[in-house]
């Protein structure tokens, strides 16, 4: 799904961007010749690099002597990709990443600050709690630009069947009425004792990040700083949505255990069959649904439950982020960049390309965002609900998620152990791990 471009917005553009070229020489940086920035970008869909190289190529035709060179990235191996190259003195000038992957970085020195060459109209329209995701030790390391809350996928056909209540932004279900929806749509048609249609699917291949974040709707947080240090907590705020799913695929049925060590992609097939109504997802996975849903297949997006009217439609993100390398010989320019790059109009094609969020406050007003199809309102009135995920700036996370949390909560929600042998896992296992980070 994509906009046909706005002459208007163009034009405002190109204009910015001369003026930007004519008022800082080489991005302030006082060199007379022509200079090329990389810029490793992550974007993997088609019509996110589409959207990511055409906006490059602006650039470059408006900025002679600063011209920025795309580079090709893969989520799948950058943090180990950007370690060997930071460290070699050769990384790129421009890195995309995300907020949860920075800490390690900045801390490391690695990453310029970009607190004083950012302009006050891009610090201004992104929320500040947006800006928390990249700011450690008063330095602010990265742009958040581009973020995805999770929603309910819902086959409209069995919701509709179901009588249920259908949740809006407004009036979402609280975790209780999504737990009896569940069950009003998991069905045995045939009547041979088995079930046929489950109400929900957890796709639990990769659990700690919905854990964590999701704990937020609860009140929870499970990263909690005592004394400047982090810890980890698992108390009832911090396990109640884990303690849903658990309920849902151990005693009520209404989740299949097969989906646990599934993907995302991995459930559609049983989506699109039927046999699950429901699939928490990230907001992005409407792009995979609108290319391989068969046709006549109806779908809408739901807001996530929430524990309570205090909690709000609250939940943890990490969103995607523009960083510099602190080796640059053109930090100014790169931020420049960086700033051209997010600008309202700019990140809103970026958006529509990736099926994201974008966390600009102009951005998200733009109409393109506001559409009932696929699910891009409901999206955009989820924004104001997201909050930092507790795993950001936490050292030693990547450790712990791997090491601990991931096989403790595949257990748990496989019915191996209980809800005791989770929260010792977590946090007595979890905090000796953090602790070695934290000497």
């Amino acid at each position: 799904m994509r906009r046909g471009t706005r002459t208007g917005a163009r034009a405002g553009a190109a204009a910015l961007a001369l003026t930007l070229a004519a008022g800082c020489g080489l991005g302030g940086d006082g060199d007379d010749s022509t200079v090329t920035l990389e810029f490793l970008s992550l974007a993997w869909q088609d019509e996110s690099i589409a959207a990511t190289k055409a906006l490059v190529e602006e650039w470059n035709a408006s900025h002679p002597r600063v011209q920025v060179k795309y580079v090709q990235g893969d989520w799948a191996n950058v943090h180990d990709q950007l370690l060997t190259s930071f460290m070699a003195g050769e990384a790129p000038d421009i890195v995309h990443n995300d907020a949860s992957d920075l800490v390690d970085f900045a801390g490391g020195g690695y990453l310029a600050d970009l607190s004083e060459l950012l302009p006050g109209s891009l610090l201004d329209d992104i929320p500040e709690q947006t800006w928390r995701t990249t700011r450690y030790d008063d330095g602010l390391y990265g742009v958040p630009f581009l973020q995805e809350p999770r929603v309910l996928i819902a086959n409209t056909r069995l919701l509709a069947e179901s009588g249920v209540r259908v949740p809006t932004p407004d009036q979402p279900w609280t975790w209780e009425e999504f737990e009896r929806a569940s069950a009003a749509m998991t069905q045995d048609t045939d009547g041979d004792g088995r079930t046929d249609t489950y109400g929900v699917a957890w796709s639990m291949s990769e659990p700690v990040s919905q854990s964590v974040n999701l704990s937020l709707s609860t009140g929870g947080r499970v990263f909690y700083q005592e004394n400047g240090e982090n810890e980890v907590r698992f108390g009832p705020a911090d396990s109640a949505v884990a303690e849903v799913i658990h309920r849902q695929v151990n005693e009520d049925r209404t989740a299949p255990r097969s989906s646990l060590g599934m993907t995302g992609s991995d459930t559609l097939p049983g989506f699109f069959a039927g046999r699950y109504a429901m699939l928490p997802l990230n907001f992005s996975y409407r792009q995979q649904i609108t290319q391989q849903a068969p046709d006549g297949f109806e779908w809408t997006v739901l807001p996530m439950p929430t524990g309570g009217e205090e909690h709000g439609l609250a939940q943890g993100v990490a969103p995607q982020t523009l960083s510099v390398s602190e080796d640059s010989d053109h930090q100014r320019a790169a931020a420049e960049f960086i700033a051209f790059m997010t600008q309202p109009e700019h990140v809103v094609d970026l958006a529509l390309g990736d099926w994201m969020l974008p966390t600009s406050t102009q951005a998200l007003a733009d109409p393109a965002l506001r559409v009932s199809e696929h699910g891009w309102r409901t999206g955009a009135e989820l924004a104001a609900g997201l909050r930092p995920s507790p795993a950001i700036g936490v050292r030693g996370f990547w450790e712990w998620r791997d090491k601990i949390a991931t096989p403790a909560f595949q257990r748990y929600y496989s019915g191996e152990i209980d809800l005791a042998g989770l929260r010792e896992a977590l946090t007595d296992d979890g905090n000796r791990t953090l602790d070695r980070y934290q000497r």
